[in-house]
């Protein structure tokens, strides 16, 4: 058996909270490994944490100012020469179908670093990301080590019913965030995709702490339920309106934005019910795109939605904002506004879809200060094509 099928027959077997304990125990056996270390990227986008034993226990390191971090932002493997003669660490981005989970470091002799090592343990990586995915089920091990603090209840249960915070195919990218990342209670993004659509999801559910998570959480999964049974976005909406209508007779409702795109048309139809705006970057041109704006989920009974029809093209870049982003007040009382957000996202016109909301909410932190008094949510979404190639 060949060194890469070594290990992931290793890691295959392990148990869920095992996973890198039989990863470096084959990487040392198969690569002459003097040491394997794995780091998830955090809630924040800002550390990566070392899985360890206890979580906390092991220093964490700069997203954005260490090699492991460069390695991360690029998506690309990322040799460092280390402290020890003879030796380099390579770090391997953990991403699985664009969801960008962490960073595998991998210290090996110099002379077995060759180029076919680094390709085979950039696919373990890869592989090892799987397998985490799929091991969270049954632990909570890579769940602690994401978090640099204690998240609140309402943070807990919002970040459980997300889908990630990014994902690509050949037709598009996504990339999405949530600020403040421990503590949010009712903004949310979640999509889904068949051979030939994508639906996308961003709701804001009124109100704050746990009521607003459990309204979010009922509206979220209302939404699913009727997608999976095959039905169109107006009539997602309508049955997710009864579903909160029937729970509080309009006492609280949520805003949300549906979209669904045909995969090889780029055609879309759009229920705006509420807050999020959309906004698209088309060449040099960034512009928000206002739609026929219908009631929020849950405000009346049996409210009748319609859909509008809206189109991208390849390269198209769309940026989705709750209210928290663009009515944010800034230090001197001025909301954040369409000029700033507009800079903020053309700013961002060289990173990949799924850096992009972070940037933006560093801009917006710059604005307003460091303290968010409500959630702001980020959704940038990347428009390939079908049988095109990438622009991004």
């Amino acid at each position: 058996m060949n060194g890469f099928l070594a290990v992931e027959h290793a890691v295959r077997g392990a148990a869920p909270h095992a996973l890198l304990d039989a990863a470096r125990a084959a990487l040392v056996t198969h690569y002459e490994a003097a040491s394997v270390d794995l780091l998830m990227a955090d809630y924040g986008l800002t550390v990566l944490q070392p899985v360890t034993a206890l979580p906390h226990t092991a220093q964490p390191l700069s997203l954005h100012a260490s090699p492991e971090g460069r390695a991360f932002g690029s998506q690309e493997p990322y040799g460092q020469d280390a402290a020890l003669d003879g030796a380099v660490d390579l770090h391997l981005p953990v991403t699985v179908r664009g969801d960008r989970l962490g960073i595998l470091t991998v210290r090996l002799p110099k002379h077995r670093c060759t180029p076919q090592a680094v390709d085979e343990l950039t696919d373990l990586a890869a592989f090892l990301g799987h397998e985490i995915v799929v091991a969270e089920r049954d632990t909570d091990l890579y769940l602690q080590a994401r978090r640099a603090s204690r998240l609140t209840l309402a943070a807990e249960m919002q970040w459980q019913l997300l889908p990630g915070r990014s994902c690509s195919r050949d037709e598009y990218a996504i990339g999405a965030q949530l600020e403040p990342a421990y503590a949010i209670y009712g903004d949310n993004f979640d999509w889904a995709t068949t051979a030939d659509t994508l639906t996308l999801s961003v709701t804001n559910g009124m109100g704050e702490g746990i009521e607003a998570s459990l309204l979010t959480n009922l509206a979220v999964n209302a939404l699913r339920n009727a997608r999976r049974a095959g039905i169109d976005i107006a009539d997602q909406a309508a049955l997710a309106d009864q579903a909160l209508y029937a729970q509080h007779h309009g006492e609280q409702h949520v805003s949300t934005l549906l979209l669904s795109f045909d995969l090889a048309t780029g055609r879309a139809q759009v229920v705006d019910a509420g807050s999020p705006q959309l906004w698209r970057q088309r060449d040099k041109t960034v512009e928000r795109i206002p739609f026929e704006a219908q009631l929020p989920l849950g405000m009346f009974e049996d409210t009748p939605y319609v859909p509008q029809d809206f189109a991208v093209l390849p390269g198209d870049r769309l940026i989705i904002v709750s209210d928290g982003v663009y009515a944010t007040a800034g230090r001197d009382a001025e909301a954040y506004g369409e000029r700033a957000l507009a800079r903020a996202i053309q700013a961002a016109s060289l990173l990949p879809a799924a850096a992009v909301p972070r940037a933006v909410l560093r801009e917006l932190t710059e604005h307003r200060g460091d303290t968010a008094t409500d959630d702001e949510l980020v959704v940038c979404l990347d428009w390939f094509g079908r049988n095109t190639p990438t622009t991004h």
